[in-house]
Parts: C-alpha cells; structure tokens; sequence
C-alpha cells in the first residue's frame, strides 16, 4: 500500500514539475480532483487518480495536464474574452479552438507534448457515445480542427459517427483552415477570425429549431395525413386528365360546372398559378416548389478558376492513368461496333461537296476533266443526342462519384468519334439543410407542407455544341470537395428533359447516372417521407411513356430500377466494359418510334 502510494505520489509531483515547465511558470497552483470548483487565475485543476495501474487514467492525466499548461501559456484571457462569441454551444465551440491553437503551438515545440494528447484523444474517441445533437456538433468541431491542423486520420467507426456535421464545416470553413493555420501565433487575429465564423454557423439557434421540430413532429405527421385524405380524390382526377403534348387542356380545366349547369370562369390568377404548375409538374401535378428565387444553372468553368479545374482534371486523369489500357481498349471496341451501325454510304460525281480523292488520277490525265466531289448521305444514326446527367450528391463522394466521372469522361469522347452529339449535366444543391429557401420559408411563418425546399444547383459541364476537347476540365469539377451536396432527382430530370426539348437532333436519349433515392432533409421534415421519391417516379414515368426520349439509368453501387424501367448497375469502373458493350450499344439500334399516348 506504502509503495502504491509512494509511485502515485511520484507520478503527482512529475506532473507538477511537467506543468510549470511548459507553462513557462514557477507560482502555478496544480490540484487533483473535484473538477467543479472554480480555477484561479494561475491555478491548473486535473482529475483524480483513479487506479495506480491503469495506464489510461495516467494517459488522461497527461495530456489534459500538457493541454492546461499551454493554455496556461500561449492563452491571454482578455484577448480571449474580447471576441467570445454569444450562446451556449457557440462558447464552447470558441473555447475549443483556442485550446487546440494553444496545442499546436505546444505540439510544434515538444514532439513529447503532441504524442500524449492524440494518444488520449484516440483512446477517448474509441468508445464515444453521442447522445444529442450538441454533443455531436462539438465533438464534430473538435475533431475537424484537429485532423485539419494536426494531419490526425479517423478511424472508420469515428468518421461515421461525425460524418453529419463534418459536412456543414468543411463548407463553412472553405478557405479558412490555412489562413487560420498560419494565424496561430496571433490570438487577437486567430480569436477573432474563429468568432466570427462560429457566430455565422447559427448553431445555438439551429438546436433550438431542431429541438422545436421534433416537438412538432407528431403535430405535422397528423397533418400531413389529413392533407393527403383531402388530396386523394383530387389526384384521382389529375391522374385521369389528358397529356397528349405534356399539357393538360387549360381551356376546360379553367371553367367548372355549377349544379344548374352554368360555367364558372376561374380568376386569371387561377389560370396562371395552374399553368406554372403544369409546366413544372412534368406528369406530377401534386408536386411544388416553394420558391424558385434561389436556384441556379450554372456553367462548370463559372464555379472555379480555370487553374483549380485543371488540378482537378489532373487527380482525374490520374485515376484514368491506372485504367489507361482498359479505357482504351473499351473506348476503341465500343466505337467500332457504333460505327458499324452506321452503314455509310456517299453520293459521288457531284458539282460540290468533299475532294473525290479516287477520281484525281483522270484528271492529272486530261486535264480538262472537271474535279469530281462526293457527299455522305444523311443517316439516321447521326442525328442523335446523348445527354448524360450525374447525381452530384454527397452520397456520391469517394468512389462512386469517380466512376461516374469517368464513365461520363469515356462516353463523351467515344460518342463525339461517332459523331453523336454529347452534353454532360449534374445536379445538387447549394446548400445543406435548405439554405436561403428555407429562411424564406422561416421568415414567412414556416407554411404547412410548402413543397422542395432548398436552392437547387444545375451545373453544365459539357454542352452539346461544345467538343469534349475543350471542355473536359470541368468534368473534374466533381471531385471538388464541398461541392457534392443534397439531390432532388425530379427536378433535375424535368431540366434535363427541357434542355432535350428545346434541340433539333430526331433521337434523343437521357442517361442518369445515380446512386440511388433522392434525398433533401430540409424538404423530407416538412412533407412526406416520400415526397421526392414520388415525384421521380411520376417524372420517369411520364418521360418514358409521354415522350420520344429514350431513358437510360445506370445505378452506381444501388439497384434504379424501382424508379426506371431500362436501367443497369455497376459497382466498379470495370464494370462499364460489360455496360457499354452489351448495353449502350443495343441504344443505337433502329427502334420504332414511341407512340405517344
């Protein structure tokens, strides 16, 4: 017991000469146990020894020892105080930033320092257990500050459990991490920057609207029933109305027989509000947007410099690079079977047209021969368009968004050798959680079931017109972290089917590259559970039984075809050689032409 007591003794008296050295001061004050009681100024409280053998309490004594003591000092408290941001979660978010600027100056001087605290932090996120959405959000916090400032790496079981939040940060900080990195020599500028951008999260006032849904989540679900009970008939009606061009009658729906048989005119109002409904219904009248003031289409080349594409198109060719013989040799037999449909043929002997080199030699013979020119005759084949639209959602990151890149990368360039109109398209959104949308809507009242609720972001990265050549930069565009967000796929379908819409080439075919089910959290807890899902399927529906465009979906590690009827899935790069093949090429063959109904 004596000598128990004596190592424990020892081990108190080692972490006090430990403190006073790092701290850089001979009069602090160290204590062990009963953490509640407040600190002086230039005291340092540390837990109590628990168990003299247990060598993770000693761990825990250790670096929680080494982290006070730098804060201790490298931490001035009026500066601290100065720039504390307001609200709870807010608070600590601030006091962890400066605690971890404080470590890493401490880190960078003494290598023993740095070990013992992500010793400790490992071993006390192996068994973290979050409750509630503030313990997520700071453990979140913390742990992006120190794998962006520390170079640390996550566990599997870590990174899923924060994956959540991580999301929000490395958007909120786009831009920041560096310059904060090379401020944390300058509190007065580091505090200040990391206030400013804690304050902009709104997170005590996100909780709060949190903690308020869930209380009137049972309220809304009740709604939300007897929305769909009032609705019901009034769907039955829609569904039998007739869409021959995509457009129901508006002459006929816009006057309404009274019992004595007179016609009631509908308001001009009501006409309009049912014509922009129809237009952005596309086969789905239930659906609605609650404001379209926020979405954007927008051009790849317009979302970065030209320099950062050209990085990004660089890690994409690097990925090609491995696949460098198998891509060619796809792209070479795909072109060739493509190119054998084609079944050319040429008008010879004419007055203008291309150089018939075949008929030179009669002239260098009698000059007084006229040069003969040919000319290829129309075909069928090659008056077609392919567009290719990729879900450019977060749940693409990583490996499934590469594939997608790639397949769209290869398909361009293939197609173009056929002289096959190509343009790539990608959808997503802006924001995470609603973005200006959902103020709007917030500001408003927060009206029942207000329809999508998030700023939509459609991105062009290859148009039609434009040679893959030129524009194949902005394909890399997708593997620019932060972009990926939310997917609402209806939308995204109808853009597709109107851009289509508006070209002159007689075949037409959209390719959606996917993985799976549409999902917008600021759009799912307001509506129903399967508000998206419902309008992608209505959207689908309408494109592949009201339309001449041919519709193609490959799923991207997840079955599609509860959604569409001709789709395909592939989990691996590799997979696209059976794909293209076997698949791709049956589009190109005559078919008859869809009866529209």
């Amino acid at each position: 017991m004596e000598k128990k007591s004596e190592i424990l003794e020892n081990f108190k008296t080692a972490i006090g000469s430990t403190i006073k050295s790092l701290s850089n001061s001979e009069n602090v004050e160290v204590s062990f146990g009963d953490q509640n009681s407040k600190s002086k100024n230039n005291s340092i409280k540390l837990p109590e020894i628990e168990q003299v053998n247990n060598k993770i309490n000693y761990s825990k004594i250790r670096a929680i020892a080494d982290s006070k003591s730098l804060k201790l000092r490298f931490s001035d408290e009026k500066t601290f105080k100065s720039h504390e941001p307001d609200g709870n979660i807010s608070k600590k978010l601030y006091k962890i930033a400066e605690k971890i600027r404080c470590e890493k100056l401490g880190s960078d001087q003494f290598k023993g320092v740095k070990n013992n605290i992500e010793k400790y932090y490992q071993e006390r996120t192996s068994s973290l257990d979050l409750k509630n959405s503030e313990e997520k959000i700071i453990e979140s916090f913390e742990n992006y500050l120190r794998v962006k400032f520390f170079e640390s790496k996550n566990s599997k079981e870590l990174e899923k459990k924060l994956k959540t939040y991580q999301r929000d940060l490395n958007e909120k900080f786009k831009g920041k991490i560096k310059q904060l990195g090379n401020l944390t020599h300058d509190q007065d500028q580091y505090n200040s920057i990391i206030s400013n951008l804690i304050s902009n999260m709104h997170l005590d006032e996100n909780l709060e609207k949190e903690e308020k849904n869930e209380e009137n989540k049972d309220e809304k679900q009740k709604d939300q029933k007897n929305h769909e009970q009032k609705t019901k008939e009034k769907e039955q009606e829609q569904e039998e109305m007739s869409i021959d061009s995509g457009v129901p009658d508006l002459e006929d729906k816009a006057k309404e027989s009274d019992q004595d048989g007179k016609e009631i005119e509908i308001e001009d109002k009501s006409k309009s509000d049912l014509r922009k409904n129809i237009k952005n219904s596309l086969g789905d009248l239930n659906y609605k947007v609650y404001t379209e003031e926020f979405d954007e289409i927008i051009k790849a080349k317009d979302l970065e410099s030209e320099e950062e594409l050209s990085r990004l198109r660089k890690n994409l060719d690097q990925q090609l690079l491995q696949l460098k013989n198998f891509v060619s040799k796809l792209a070479n037999k795909l072109q060739r079977k493509l190119l054998a449909k084609q079944n050319r043929s040429w008008n010879f002997d004419l007055e203008e047209g291309l150089l018939d080199n075949s008929k030179l030699p009669r002239i260098i013979m009698d000059p007084f021969n006229s040069l003969s020119f040919k000319k290829e005759k129309d075909i069928e084949f090659k008056d077609t368009l392919v567009t290719i639209l990729i879900d450019n959602s977060g749940s693409m990151r990583g490996k499934p968004i590469s594939v997608a890149a790639i397949c769209a990368d290869i398909l361009a360039r293939t197609l173009e050798r056929c002289s096959v109109k190509v343009e790539i398209l990608g959808f997503t959104t802006k924001h995470w959680k609603g973005g200006s949308s959902r103020e709007k809507w917030m500001k408003n009242d927060k009206p029942n079931l207000p329809g999508r609720l998030n700023d939509l972001r459609h991105i062009i990265y290859k148009s039609a017109d434009m040679p893959w050549r030129q524009e194949k930069n902005n394909i890399g565009l997708m593997l620019k972290e932060g972009l990926l967000k939310e997917n609402i796929d209806g939308e995204a379908l109808k853009w597709a089917y109107n851009k289509m819409s508006k070209r002159k080439e007689e075949r037409k075919i959209l390719m959606v590259i996917s993985d799976g089910a549409p999902v917008d959290d600021s759009t799912l807890s307001i509506n129903s559970s399967d508000y998206l899902e419902s309008n992608l399927k209505n959207t689908v529906k309408w494109i592949e039984n009201k339309t001449n465009i041919e519709l193609l979906a490959i799923g991207i590690g997840h079955d599609v075809t509860r959604y569409y009827n001709q789709a395909i899935k592939i989990t691996d790069v590799q997979d696209l050689g059976d794909v293209m093949i076997n698949q791709l090429t049956d589009l190109f063959v005559e078919k008859d032409t869809k009866t529209l109904h």
